[in-house]
């Protein structure tokens, strides 16, 4: 059971050569127009010849009777508990295994250090702090690589490995809204993203040009890669959310250092809140506080306009919030008002309102497909606004069509009190500096 990531990686690490077992089908959830599909041959090994099917989540109980099947395996993010018992509840009525696979039997090893950043929801900033840390080794000296949680859409095939050095990779790639929102970023600061399906190659290639590798995590999901220092984030402006997600909580008991993000927009309450329930949940982790400082490029842009905010699609979506730093930055920059797009969405847009009707008054900008961005596209210039703010990562304004004026909105990770993330990553690099040399 997956999304188009996990649950690939799960068959590659576990069930690919594995005599004793035979999969069936792989069932989709969460990402459009997956279903339907099938994992291809030269993914799937010689032991599947004809590929394995991908079939929809609906079907899930069906296949149990149909097909006899023995264990199910469970293998997406960013989903409550009580939602991961529902599903093992349809699985074992059928008198089939309901089964999670732990990071022991999923998780590869690298020849070069791995610095991980993970987070117990989707939308606490995972992508910014790993541009960060970039920066940070990079300034040390150190070659990175950038190991993107997949997001592989298209052409499995095609995908197995991918290397993004340049936007034209992206184009090459045929990458959606939501890839380019997390690799654009990463490229403009000069570094080299690797994501795909066949993770044991990734590693491979991404190792050999790099003294350190950064894995950006995707949802709230462990990393594929054993990390040798796991960072993990949480979210004030979500308190209570460290212990009502998978495998978020899971995430957060694995960690070496807790985050705090975010920590310059939440009450001190919350923060302090957040604090304590981190420490209660990981008592041998280090708790730092991060800031995420938001920048809208040309304010003067906004005040006293209509406006329409674009946020990051994820965030919104399955990340669970009404809205983001689009809507926090436009409202600082005084509009005449933000006007609510949910009355004239069109297609698959207005279908992602009803399928997360916890969405406020913004845009979450999806585009997993070319329908989809069509109606995101539609949506945008159908809006009564003079101009409009984005704050996805990617730059919106050259992928599709927009009719009004775009303002960016930027958002970073900032290091926020003591002790300091930058100082703890320092002293994990010169102890590997000093292990070696031993």
């Amino acid at each position: 059971m997956g999304a188009a990531g996990r649950d690939f990686h799960n068959f590659n690490m576990v069930y690919r050569d594995d005599p004793g077992s035979e999969v069936i089908a792989f069932t989709a959830t969460q990402i459009p127009e997956i279903a339907g599909r099938r994992y291809p041959p030269s993914l799937a090994g010689e032991r599947y010849p004809d590929g394995i099917p991908i079939v929809d989540e609906s079907e899930l109980s069906t296949l149990c009777v149909e097909k006899h099947i023995d264990q199910i395996v469970f293998a997406y993010s960013d989903v409550t508990h009580a939602r991961v018992m529902h599903m093992a509840s349809i699985v074992l009525s059928s008198g089939a295994d309901f089964v999670l696979l732990g990071p022991e039997h999923t998780m590869l090893s690298a020849k070069v250090p791995v610095i991980a950043t993970s987070a117990v929801r989707t939308g606490c900033g995972k992508s910014q702090t790993t541009r960060w840390l970039s920066g940070l080794l990079k300034q040390q000296g150190f070659e990175v690589s950038v190991i993107r949680h997949p997001m592989p859409y298209g052409d499995l095939e095609r995908q197995a490995v991918q290397r993004f050095a340049s936007r034209e990779d992206l184009d090459t790639a045929r990458c959606t809204i939501e890839e380019r929102e997390e690799y654009e970023p990463h490229l403009a600061l000069g570094n080299i993203v690797y994501a795909g399906v066949d993770y044991a190659k990734i590693v491979t290639q991404a190792e050999a040009e790099a003294d350190v590798i950064l894995w950006d995590g995707g949802n709230n999901d462990f990393p594929f890669i054993h990390p040798d220092l796991h960072i993990v984030l949480v979210d004030p402006l979500r308190p209570g959310n460290e212990t009502t997600h998978h495998p978020g909580e899971a995430v957060l008991r694995m960690a070496h250092i807790i985050v705090v993000a975010k920590a310059n927009s939440a009450s001190d309450a919350d923060v302090q809140r957040v604090t304590e329930s981190a420490r209660k949940i990981n008592p041998t982790a280090t708790v730092v506080r991060g800031a995420s400082p938001v920048r809208l490029e040309e304010p003067d842009k906004v005040r006293g306009n209509r406006v329409l905010v674009v946020e990051d699609g994820p965030t919104i979506t399955h990340g669970g919030m009404s809205y983001g730093a689009g809507f926090v930055a436009a409202t600082q920059a005084q509009p005449s008002e933000i006007v609510d797009p949910r009355a004239i969405a069109v297609g698959e847009i207005a279908a992602v309102y009803a399928r997360y009707p916890h969405i406020g008054s913004v845009l979450p900008a999806v585009g997993y497909h070319p329908s989809q961005v069509e109606a995101l596209r539609h949506t945008i210039n159908s809006a009564d606004v003079d101009v409009v703010v984005s704050a996805t990562p990617c730059d919106l304004g050259s992928l599709i069509d927009i009719d009004r004026p775009v303002v960016r909105v930027r958002y970073e990770f900032a290091e926020l009190g003591l002790p300091k993330l930058s100082r703890l990553v320092q002293a994990f690099l010169e102890k590997r500096t000093r292990d070696r040399k031993s």
